[in-house]
């Protein structure tokens, strides 16, 4: 919106000409995502609490029921603290007609539907258990199938996928980009919904993890750092840090009210579009593969959930005491805020790794 109305002033006031920059954008995003967050939550938690829209605890789920009854009732669903300052920042200062910001703005959008849907199922049935899994898979799916074929019709995007570590080794997916595209979306979106089950974590993460995609996007979108860096230029992407600096701004100040001990919980309303929003960008500008390395917290809850139920399955045994991975170190004895700041420092470091790579080639 200030691009659009205060950029073309710079013919009045050279002064306006500021607004052309991403990094100037970028910076107004995060302290306006931020000083949202911070002026929408205190609202917002008392009206969840007014509402009685609080966490459930399921009792049947002992030993952890013991863990973590002291937060039923906990106002749940505050990622739509989240949603609106990011939507209301990125609306403000990114430019309205990139066909990038216009495509994740659609992705939050569409999965904060969701989440919304399975937070008020869980809530009016006062049960962990909202949408069915097939549903939600079957929605995340439709949403990257979609955005997989947007891309597939695109000529300005390249099919191919780029390979951390390797300047030259591409592979051309053709058609199955499509599926590719789906696959890390609904990847994505779940693995953060699985990270979210301490205070603050998974809010944690993906402060990370947007910062390190905004850094990413901004050195891709711009030609001459992507050519000393010997990566694919494309045009258009460098918007897309104006977004994450949102996310990471929103981030910072829903840390505040959800660091430990938690006054509001995110909900899948928050989880499910800022993972999905993540795994966008990172289709968007071409950093697929390296999601595994700075989402790789989210990618190792999503992998204990898998093999716990495959090897339950198959063998009647557990690999871990229980899934996901940040609960199993509750049953080894180890604090909540332990764990929560010690995945932190992990995630640092992978984002720390994953911006290495661009020289490591």
């Amino acid at each position: 919106m200030f691009y659009h109305f205060l950029y073309p002033l710079k013919e009045i006031f050279f002064g306006f000409n500021v607004f052309r920059y991403i990094t100037f954008r970028a910076s107004g995003a995060v302290i306006t995502s931020f000083l949202l967050t911070l002026i929408f939550s205190p609202f917002i938690i008392k009206r969840l609490k007014d509402l009685k829209i609080g966490e459930y605890i399921q009792r049947d789920s002992l030993p952890l029921y013991d863990l973590h009854r002291f937060k039923e009732g906990t106002p749940t669903m505050g990622g739509i603290i989240i949603l609106l300052a990011v939507l209301i920042s990125t609306f403000l200062w990114a430019d309205l007609t990139n066909r990038y910001i216009l495509l994740v703005i659609f992705c939050v959008i569409y999965l904060g539907v969701l989440g919304f849907l399975d937070d008020l199922i869980k809530i009016r049935r006062k049960s962990p258990k909202g949408l069915k899994i097939s549903q939600k898979f079957l929605g995340q799916i439709f949403l990257g199938l979609v955005i997989g074929v947007i891309l597939y019709f695109d000529k300005e995007f390249s099919l191919t996928l780029n390979l951390p570590f390797f300047k030259r080794l591409v592979l051309n997916l053709g058609v199955f980009y499509i599926f590719f595209c789906a696959i890390v979306i609904t990847g994505t979106s779940n693995a953060v919904n699985l990270t979210d089950g301490l205070d603050g974590l998974a809010v944690g993460c993906v402060i990370m993890v947007s910062l390190a995609y905004g850094i990413l996007s901004y050195l891709t979108g711009n030609i001459k750092f992507s050519e000393y860096l010997f990566i694919p230029y494309i045009r258009g992407v460098g918007e897309l840090a104006v977004f994450c600096a949102s996310v990471f701004g929103a981030g910072l100040g829903f840390l505040w009210y959800n660091s430990y001990p938690a006054q509001v919980f995110m909900g899948d309303i928050g989880s499910l579009p800022l993972g999905g929003a993540l795994g966008c960008v990172a289709v968007f500008i071409k950093k697929e593969i390296l999601l595994g390395i700075v989402g790789g917290i989210f990618v190792l809850e999503a992998i204990s959930v898998i093999l716990q139920v495959v090897f339950f399955r198959l063998k009647g045994k557990r690999v871990f005491k229980v899934a996901p991975l940040h609960h199993h170190f509750q049953f080894l004895g180890w604090s909540e805020s332990k764990i929560i700041v010690r995945f932190w420092i992990i995630a640092v470091i992978l984002a720390l790794m994953s911006l290495t790579t661009l020289k490591l080639r």
